[in-house]
């Protein structure tokens, strides 16, 4: 059994903190889009609400059920993209998804991520990687409703 790395131990700290204590869960009262995104094949659930104003972000909830991996990412997503321009969100969108897909992202997009890409390690787990996108698929919906 191989040990775990430092940076592997702190991004898995990272996921388990926001699985433990998830952010931006307060479900909305304003104007506000909403999806639910379920994935079949796991049984994970993710309710999502955006406010948009003015081709941003202004505010989000995340809530649902499910793994450790979806109910983090959604919290880690959350985060990462309120109060970020719609442009923004789709240029972080494709960068987490092409983090997770094992292709090739560069250091200066890497930062843009912030805490989200303690998610990286979820690649090691193809069968994982399902989870860990089921909040960003439910935020490119909704962006694209937009």
């Amino acid at each position: 059994m191989s040990e775990l790395t430092d940076f592997d131990e702190m991004y898995q700290e990272i996921v388990l903190d926001h699985y433990r204590n998830p952010r931006n869960k307060s479900k909305l009262s304003r104007d506000f889009l909403e999806t639910k995104s379920y994935n079949p094949f796991c049984g994970d659930e993710i309710e999502l609400q955006l406010s948009i104003n003015d081709g941003k972000l202004e505010d989000i909830s995340v809530t649902g059920r499910g793994c450790a991996i979806s109910q983090s990412s959604g919290s880690l997503m959350s985060e990462v993209v309120i109060n970020k321009s719609i442009n923004e969100i789709k240029e972080i969108s494709l960068i987490i998804r092409s983090l997770l897909k094992n292709e090739e992202v560069q250091e200066k997009d890497l930062d843009r991520l912030g805490d989200a890409f303690a998610l990286e390690g979820v690649k090691k787990f193809p069968v994982r990687i399902k989870c860990a996108l089921l909040s960003w698929a439910a935020l490119k919906d909704l962006i694209d409703q937009y």
